[in-house]
């Protein structure tokens, strides 16, 4: 080995003790140090309160039993935590519950139903299940024309709020006769009142609430206890909403009567200042730009308040002050 090697190997090698103590004392460092405690704490999720009962259609319910708390603790979770729904759904209600109240009342159902209609929609009045089922009351075709609703191309009485609810009122009805309680009823609307049946016979229970269900219908029960518990004090879910974040009510300021064909509801809209848009939130049930009519059928149209389209938010009311701070 030549002098010229012997230094480079000797170069080398002490590189690379180098490093080596480097790396050494760095390792030790990291030992020695204590390592941080994270103690902030950016979100607390907490289990929201369970109450001990509930009151639906002025039946007490006992929560206390096992498996309703726990079935009660689920949903109650589920809305509380479904921030965006939930929100929405209190915020539609300020709009839909004065249209539903009365027409419940006049059909003699109990008005906790306005929150099975709730459940069914989350209160959107175009809404449309994978299924095929539409509007607030979610209703099927099949059953819909049973009950009443026009359902084709240019008309779909379904996503009619007036027509759609006193339709979901003849089908709580009709239910009740044959069952006699209203928790049973719900879930038939859920399921099916031939399911109920059956599971009835078979169980020999006659409360929903002691049936074997679908998950979805029993889920279906729960649901709509707690949203009438979440709706009846949404401050104590953490839920603070302002007047001014609530839909206001938007009375309409005309109706009008048609029997005939309209050849253009673009048209016709903008007759009274409004745009089709403006026309068809009105009146959801219209669902084309045209309307044959052949049969001369009677229909009533709502004309808007151009103005009331235009609102001012901190002019909103709450139709039931319980839904916001001040």
């Amino acid at each position: 080995m030549n002098i010229k090697s012997h230094s480079l190997t000797t170069i080398i090698l002490a590189f690379v003790s180098l490093i080596s103590i480097t790396a050494l004392l760095l390792s030790n460092s990291n030992i020695e140090e204590p390592k941080k405690q994270h103690t902030e704490v950016p979100y607390c999720a907490v289990s929201p309160k369970v109450p001990r009962g509930v009151t639906f259609a002025d039946k007490k319910i006992d929560l206390v039993q096992q498996d309703r708390r726990e079935r009660m603790d689920r949903e109650i979770m589920a809305f509380t935590y479904a921030h965006i729904n939930t929100i929405l759904q209190i915020k539609r209600a300020n709009r839909l519950f004065p249209i539903i109240e009365p027409i419940l009342k006049e059909c003699n159902v109990p008005d906790d139903f306005k929150y099975l209609m709730i459940i069914e929609s989350n209160g959107d009045i175009y809404a449309r299940s994978s299924v095929g089922a539409c509007g607030l009351w979610q209703f099927m075709e099949k059953t819909g024309k049973e009950f009443g609703l026009e359902i084709n191309a240019e008309v779909d009485e379904r996503y009619n709020i007036e027509k759609a609810t006193r339709a979901a009122c003849d089908y709580l009805k009709k239910s009740y006769e044959e069952f006699g309680d209203w928790i049973t009823v719900a879930a038939s609307y859920n399921t099916g009142c031939s399911n109920i049946r059956d599971r009835i016979e078979k169980q020999k229970q006659s409360d929903a609430m002691n049936l074997t269900l679908h998950p979805e219908t029993s889920r279906y029960i729960f649901r709509l206890l707690a949203a009438k518990t979440i709706f009846s004090d949404p401050v104590a879910y953490g839920f603070q909403l302002k007047q001014s974040d609530l839909y206001p009510h938007l009375p309409a300021a005309q109706k009008k009567s048609i029997n005939g064909a309209v050849k253009s509801w673009p048209d016709y809209a903008r007759k009274y200042g409004l745009t089709y848009l403006q026309l068809r939130e009105a009146n959801p049930w219209i669902r084309s730009t045209t309307l044959t009519n052949a049969s001369k059928k009677h229909y009533s149209v709502l004309i808007p308040d151009a103005n009331a389209l235009r609102y001012d938010p901190e002019e909103t009311k709450a139709h039931n002050p319980q839904w916001v701070i001040k």
